[in-house]
């Protein structure tokens, strides 16, 4: 397997339960790359509630 189609696999094995996002299918990011930043002023990363998935997309803004 080449290094592409073994990045293609992993992004689809990312969980998502966001249900108004775009790119969630069956509780999986269908999107094929994401960006997650961190949520705090400090940009000091200690828990998950600590991220921002910066791919979200409202499903009814996507066209």
């Amino acid at each position: 397997m080449i290094l592409s189609e073994r990045r293609r696999d992993n992004m689809s094995n990312i969980k998502c339960r966001v249900e108004e996002c775009y790119y969630n299918s069956s509780d999986l990011c269908q999107a094929s790359t994401i960006e997650v930043r961190s949520n705090t002023t400090e940009h000091v990363v200690s828990i998950s509630d600590d991220t921002a998935c910066e791919t979200f997309v409202p499903k009814a803004k996507k066209s």
